[in-house]
C-alpha cells in the first residue's frame, strides 16, 4: 500500500512539472520557452516514468538539464498572476489564515507518521499537500485548474535549484560510498588532540553544520560526517550515539539555515516574497543558526557523556 501510494505522489509531482513546462511554452515573453520547457519537461518525466527507464538513462537525462542549468537556459518567464490590487484585497480578507493550508501540510504529515506508522512521514507529507490544497481552494474559493497552473508557476520561479535536494542527496550517497569519511577523518586526526572529547563535540557539530551547508541537506552530511568524526572521535570516547546522534543531524540543519544550498528553506521563500536581495532569508536567520550550533555543541557535551 505505501509503494503504491508513493508512486502515485511522485506521479502527481511529475505533473506539476509538466504543467510547468507546458506554461513555459506559452508564455511569449518568455525569454527561453523551449530549454525551460525541456528542463521541466525531463524532471516531470523521471518522476513519471523513471521507475521503468534504466539507470544510465536517468543519468544522461540529468547531465541534459544540469547543462541547460548551467547555460542559464532556465528561467522564470513572465507568467501573469492576479493583479496587486486584487492581491492585497484578498491578503487583506484572509489575514493570518493565509498560513492555514501551510500548517496543514505539517500537521497531516505529523499525524500520519505517528498514527499510521505504516505508511510513514513521507507518504504523510504528500497527504498533507493534498489536503492543504483542497484547503486554500475552499478558502480563497479559487477554482481547481488554478492549481497545476500556479504550481507550475511556483517551480519556474524558483528555477533550477527546485531540484537541488534530490541531486545533493545522491551526492552524499556518492561521497559516503567513495569513501570521502575516511578522507575527513585522516585530516581531523592530525588536528584534534587524542582523547579531547570537547574537540571531537566542536569538530562533529561544526562539521555537520559545514557539509550541509556544501550538500545544502543534513542527511546527506550525516552518513559522511559521521563515519569521518562522529563515530572516531565522538562516539569511540563513550557518547551516547542516540543522543549525539540526534544532535549532531539537527546540528546540520543549522548549517541549512546558511546556505543557499537548501533551496527548499531559503531560495524558495525569497523566489515567493520576490525580495530584492535573494540571500535575504540567509542573512535573517544566520544569528539563529550561530546561536543553535553553540547551543548543540554544549548539549552535546553535557548530555551525550
Amino acid at each position: 500500500m505505501k509503494t503504491i501510494i508513493l508512486e502515485i505522489m511522485y506521479i502527481l509531482a511529475g505533473l506539476v512539472a509538466v504543467a510547468a513546462a507546458f506554461n513555459a511554452l506559452k508564455d511569449k515573453k518568455h525569454p527561453h520557452p523551449k530549454e525551460t520547457a525541456a528542463f521541466w519537461g525531463i524532471f516531470g518525466l523521471i518522476f513519471l516514468f523513471g521507475k521503468y527507464v534504466p539507470g544510465y538513462v536517468i543519468g544522461v537525462l540529468i547531465i541534459v538539464i544540469g547543462i541547460l542549468a548551467a547555460l542559464n537556459r532556465v528561467s522564470n518567464g513572465s507568467m501573469e498572476t492576479a493583479e496587486e490590487s486584487e492581491r492585497a484585497k484578498s491578503a487583506e480578507k484572509l489575514g493570518n489564515k493565509i498560513f492555514i493550508p501551510a500548517l496543514t501540510i505539517g500537521v497531516v504529515a505529523f499525524l500520519v507518521a505517528q498514527y499510521i506508522k505504516s505508511l510513514g512521514s513521507l507518504v504523510g507529507l504528500g497527504f498533507g499537500a493534498i489536503i492543504a490544497s483542497i484547503v486554500a481552494i475552499l478558502m480563497t474559493r479559487a477554482k481547481v485548474k488554478h492549481i497545476p497552473y500556479e504550481g507550475g508557476r511556483l517551480l519556474l520561479s524558483v528555477g533550477a535549484a527546485a531540484i537541488l535536494p534530490q541531486l545533493l542527496t545522491a551526492l552524499g550517497a556518492l561521497f559516503n560510498e567513495a569513501g570521502v569519511g575516511e578522507v575527513i577523518s585522516h585530516a581531523i586526526g592530525g588536528i584534534i588532540p587524542q582523547g579531547n572529547i570537547l574537540a571531537g563535540v566542536i569538530a562533529y557539530c561544526l562539521g555537520m553544520a559545514l557539509f550541509t551547508m556544501i550538500m545544502g541537506n543534513a542527511f546527506a552530511a550525516f552518513a559522511v560526517i559521521t563515519t569521518g568524526i562522529g563515530i572516531p572521535f565522538v562516539f569511540s570516547q563513550g557518547a551516547n550515539p542516540t543522543i549525539a546522534g540526534i544532535l549532531a543531524l539537527t546540528a546540520g540543519y543549522c548549517g541549512t539555515l546558511m546556505t543557499p544550498m537548501a533551496a527548499n528553506f531559503n531560495v524558495v521563500p525569497a523566489a515567493i516574497l520576490n525580495t530584492q536581495n535573494k540571500n535575504r532569508v540567509i542573512i535573517s536567520q544566520m544569528p539563529l543558526a550561530f546561536a543553535l550550533l553553540i547551543t548543540h555543541i554544549i548539549l552535546m557535551y553535557t548530555l551525550a557523556f
